[in-house]
């Protein structure tokens, strides 16, 4: 019998929106906007998940304190730049709809600001589609457990009784730490060898095994 869970928790970029390009765009640009040493592509899609201070730090880490209010403010034009055209995976307002009607409860933990998620939901008229939200300003961001358990407390359920899915890293070691399970996309920023290296029910490649590895546990 397979594990059932009553709450399914997202990261928003790369595992419900395909921004993962927008993101490594904005950090890279900024960095050079700066005069700073550009990161990878890879490097930059490797701190996605994290709060915007954390990610900055580990993409660009020669950056010091007082020019990092200049990088914010390079990496929101950047970003707000292709907001605009950000779009939810191909099959995930399905996957939102059919969980939804399942009975499962849904909700979100992000690396993105409140401001941030405020938008895109309303962007993708998402406001009343999850129970609730976390975001990496409110509190400590991702890979600490702090959102997991937040969301725990004012539902009054445990961590065994959900499932965290997102596509990185970070998402993965935040539900380890929690004592939650998680599942693990490969379609978004971190690749699969790096994912296999933290513990999940399943990794899946596609919204559609993913609606499958979910609704077989809700």
């Amino acid at each position: 019998m397979k594990q059932r869970f009553r709450l399914v928790v997202f990261d928003w970029d790369g595992t419900l929106i395909d921004s993962t390009a927008a993101i490594v765009h904005a950090i890279r640009a900024s960095a050079a906007d700066l005069g700073l040493p550009v990161p990878s592509r890879e490097q930059a899609s490797h701190v996605i998940g994290l709060g915007l201070f954390e990610a900055i730090r580990a993409a660009v880490p020669i950056i010091e304190r007082e020019r990092m209010p200049a990088f914010i403010e390079r990496y929101r034009h950047h970003y707000l730049r292709h907001d605009p055209d950000l779009a939810p995976f191909d099959g995930v307002p399905q996957l939102l709809g059919d969980l939804a009607d399942s009975g499962a409860w849904l909700a979100v933990a992000t690396g993105k600001s409140r401001v941030g998620l405020n938008r895109a939901l309303d962007q993708m008229g998402w406001m009343g589609r999850f129970l609730t939200t976390r975001c990496a300003d409110e509190g400590a961001p991702k890979p600490d457990p702090w959102m997991l358990r937040d969301i725990c407390d004012e539902l009054g359920i445990g961590a065994a009784e959900l499932v965290m899915v997102g596509d990185t890293t970070h998402d993965l070691g935040m539900a380890r730490a929690a004592g939650a399970a998680a599942i693990a996309v490969a379609y978004g920023a971190h690749p699969r060898e790096a994912l296999e290296a933290e513990p999940a029910l399943a990794i899946v490649d596609t919204v559609s095994e993913l609606r499958e590895a979910l609704l077989a546990r809700v």
